[in-house]
């Protein structure tokens, strides 16, 4: 990979870096916006203080481990507390997968959940915008959002807007006629190449360092 290449999938408008905090539950939304369809990662780290109010909801039958049915309970959970929408049209989340770490990670504040998910998006408009609300956890969540550079190039991003504790983001976004022939999709490849680019994991583990 190229530095151009590297340089043209940064993340835009990237917050201030904080360093996640022992009484704090981060949640890290990473989104990628395509004409007809929406990409997003969360990744989700307790601190070590939160961990004992956060394990009962996730370890429903207190066994020490994590099963597939307890991961997605818990994931589905997550998704009822998001608000997603296009132009003021609710949006209704698919989760594609999910990983969780060991239990002895997160007591330690530093297992990182992640959910991987998308949207299909109705027809629109040129300008476009899309709404993102975060309410899992409220009392002790750290938000923040980031969305990547598009793989489409006839999809120009705008302005990005959050409220202060970044549980509300709001992207504005168009979609423009351009040549078949400047398209870059070779760029990317499978439904989340885009995850697996080195120059992506560099910039979501800076993003979202605890340190």
């Amino acid at each position: 990979m190229t530095i151009r290449t590297a340089i043209s999938i940064v993340i835009l408008a990237a917050s201030p870096l904080f360093g996640h905090r022992l009484d704090e539950y981060l949640q890290g939304t990473i989104i990628s916006v395509e004409k007809t369809r929406l990409q997003v990662q969360m990744i989700l780290t307790p601190g070590v203080m939160v961990f004992p109010f956060l394990i009962p909801e996730i370890d429903t039958d207190a066994n020490g481990t994590i099963s597939e049915q307890e991961q997605r309970t818990y994931a589905d959970r997550v998704l009822h507390d998001l608000s997603l929408t296009i132009d003021g049209h609710r949006l209704a989340p698919r989760l594609l997968s999910t990983k969780f770490p060991p239990l002895e990670e997160m007591k330690e504040g530093r297992g990182e959940i992640q959910f991987y998910f998308d949207a299909d998006l109705p027809n629109g408009g040129r300008k476009r915008k899309l709404t993102i609300e975060n309410r899992h956890q409220n009392r002790i969540a750290a938000y923040q959002v980031n969305c990547l550079v598009p793989r489409d190039p006839s999809i120009r991003i705008g302005a990005q807007n959050r409220n202060y504790s970044q549980s509300l983001y709001e992207l504005d976004y168009e979609q423009v006629h351009i040549r078949s022939d400047l398209s870059f999709s070779g760029l990317w490849t499978g439904p989340f190449g885009w995850m697996s680019s080195i120059a992506i994991l560099l910039f979501t583990r800076l993003l979202f360092s605890r340190r």
